[in-house]
């Protein structure tokens, strides 16, 4: 099994993304979130190391914006970006939507 080696724990988020980058604008989805990044599920491309601007659909309604450097990408599928330069009242927001999400995830797993 590959040894996980993200810092911060991803939780499953579906949820719309509208983003731009250097071959234009689309439309896409989260497939999952963590504090410090997310992937992106989309056909549109971004290449490594590229800077994307993107919003993100919060499920309570209103958007999240936020900057993230692409640092994995598999096309035709998606790609992982870390957030960057990300101001202080949406690092906020963007840590209580990941840990009302892990929440949420942990209450429907099955109890044994």
């Amino acid at each position: 099994m590959e040894e996980e080696r993200r810092a911060h724990k991803r939780v499953p988020l579906l949820v719309e993304v509208l983003w731009q980058g250097a071959t234009g604008k689309y439309e896409a989805r989260t497939s999952d979130i963590s504090a410090t990044g997310c992937f992106i599920d989309t056909i549109g491309r971004a290449t490594m190391g590229e800077t994307i601007r993107f919003k993100v659909r919060l499920p309570a309604g209103g958007w999240l914006e936020l900057r993230g450097e692409v640092v994995y990408e598999q096309p035709g599928t998606g790609f992982g970006v870390l957030f960057v330069n990300i101001a202080e009242p949406n690092r906020k927001q963007l840590e209580w939507l990941v840990k009302a999400e892990a929440y949420r995830a942990e209450k429907q797993e099955p109890e044994f």
